[in-house]
């Protein structure tokens, strides 16, 4: 869909800073650690526990089946055995408008919510949850709709109404507004505490933990559930996890003005005109379906799939073509390297998650390759790189962290990196992204990973799982997932990953779980 717009940088930076009132005279006179928080359920400590993961969930109904609450309701087997849930972004599609928060996040989570027996009440901005959720922003959590796109959405209301039950695009009158519906679903948005006073009674009243010896929030399942900021870290059992905000850090690399960079942005070109093409013969395609006649339908599903795909696509490549240098995040990056050390610096820390959404390495047909991939590839591999020269020396068979978790890739995959000349090497990068949006497949050229993306270099890893769309005509499948994580924390932690399927095949469901594998 590409008539969205995704805000600049240093726009997503400066309205999410306003909106936590970041490092405000009062916060830092109480010495209040913005990107921290501790969670009050008297367990952990505990060096055995579970969480579940889950990623680009955000759709409504399509074809009279919704891959989101079926998912939901796997999950709600497995929640009383596990702590937390972690989702990687997108939580709200097609571009985190308030208006889909309702059916494209509540309704499918109500069980997990406060007052959830009666979802239709609950307001998107006064969410508590029961088991714990901790979020990080996608892109479409970011994403906007201009006015004259608005009014044209509505215009279409009732033929989609009288489609109903065969294809939502959930699209309404606007955006996200530059990802303020998100922050105010999710964020403690102080930028509406009123009054010096009534700041401090909030804070005083919230912000009662204590992480590594800095004052912070305190989330309370069932209670208080706010996450102090896009970006922050929290421990258990001895792990530590980081959420990062990766969409400001993912402007692709700028194209040298060589030879080499010449014959890139010509090729560029040529793939924009390619998919320009393709974009013009599956809206045909389309125009030549029976939207009431079921097969027809699941037609118009993939080929809305792929629409989707061609402008993401599009979208990369003028990221790419566009020599405007856009602000780097540095400021987060920063925080993330000297997070790292310290945690390596205290020793009760056994582990080290990062969550994010957009993968830095991954085979999924459209991200593989795309500019923003390789950008957090590069600026990960730079973080990880300085914190590895502080910390020194590792323990043999380790790297800076454990698991690298994200999503944007709409599939479950577990990679493994070898010698890629970085200290990213010998980690594990796990994909949790196809729990409810529409699925992709592998990428043709398979399943290992090179140094460079012309597949001519050395090889520097391996997709060892993958979960995704798959099949053709009446033998295609949708196996939409999610992960059950369980953790044992001693000397060296040891993380089992459970995948979790639930699979639409001929209009029916199938649920079943993936053999586990411990990294």
């Amino acid at each position: 869909m590409k008539f969205v717009s995704d805000p600049d940088i240093s726009v997503k930076i400066n309205q999410m800073k306003r909106r936590v009132r970041w490092q405000e005279p009062l916060l830092t006179e109480k010495a209040i650690a913005q990107t921290k928080l501790v969670i009050d359920d008297h367990n952990t400590d505990n060096p055995e526990f579970s969480f579940l993961v889950i990623g680009d969930s955000g759709c409504g109904s399509h074809l009279k089946h919704h891959p989101q609450r079926k998912i939901a309701e796997m999950m709600l087997q497995q929640q009383q055995e596990c702590r937390f849930i972690l989702h990687t972004g997108d939580v709200v599609y097609q571009v985190g408008s308030r208006e889909y928060y309702q059916n494209n996040f509540i309704n499918p989570y109500r069980e997990f919510l406060v007052g959830g027996e009666n979802p239709q009440q609950l307001q998107y901005d006064r969410l508590t949850f029961k088991l714990p959720f901790f979020l990080v922003p996608g892109n479409h959590d970011y994403y906007d709709l201009p006015l004259i796109y608005g009014i044209l959405a509505q215009a279409t209301w009732l033929p989609r109404r009288l489609l109903k039950g065969q294809i939502d695009l959930d699209v309404g009158w606007h955006g996200s507004f530059e990802g303020e519906a998100y922050a105010k679903a999710f964020l403690d948005y102080l930028i509406d505490v009123r009054g010096k006073v009534n700041l401090e009674r909030h804070l005083d009243t919230y912000y009662i933990g204590n992480h590594t010896g800095d004052r912070c929030l305190q989330y309370q399942p069932g209670k208080f559930t706010r996450l102090p900021n896009r970006y922050y870290t929290f421990r258990y059992g001895g792990i530590d996890f980081f959420a990062l905000d990766s969409n400001t850090f993912n402007q692709p690399l700028s194209i040298p003005d060589t030879e080499a960079g010449q014959a890139k942005r010509a090729k560029l070109l040529a793939r924009q005109s390619k998919l320009e093409a393709q974009e013009q013969k599956i809206n045909q395609a389309i125009e030549q379906l029976n939207h009431q006649n079921a097969e027809d339908a699941e037609q118009i599903d993939d080929y809305y799939a792929k629409l989707e795909y061609i402008a993401e696509s599009q979208r990369d490549i003028e990221k790419q073509l566009n020599q405007q240098q856009q602000q780097t995040d540095w400021e987060q990056l920063v925080w993330l390297k000297n997070s790292l050390v310290a945690s390596w610096q205290d020793q009760t820390v056994k582990g080290r998650i990062i969550f994010l959404h957009h993968p830095p390495y991954v085979t999924e047909m459209t991200k593989w390759n795309q500019g923003q991939t390789l950008a957090i590839r590069d600026r990960l591999r730079q973080v990880f790189d300085d914190a590895a020269k502080e910390i020194g020396v590792l323990p043999e068979g380790r790297s800076v962290v454990d698991i690298v978790i994200s999503g944007h890739a709409h599939c479950m995959e577990h990679l493994y990196t070898k010698d890629t000349g970085y200290a990213d090497s010998y980690t594990n990068w796990i994909i949790c992204g196809g729990s409810g949006h529409s699925l992709r497949r592998q990428r043709k050229k398979g399943a290992v990973l090179f140094a460079d993306i012309d597949d001519c270099s050395q090889p520097i890893g391996q997709s060892n799982l993958f979960v995704g769309r798959n099949g053709s005509g009446k033998n295609k499948k949708r196996p939409y997932s999610f992960l059950r994580i369980d953790v044992k924390t001693d000397h060296q932690p040891q993380f089992t990953i459970k995948p979790y399927v639930c699979e639409w095949h001929q209009r029916q469901w199938n649920e079943y779980a993936i053999d586990p594998f411990v990294i």
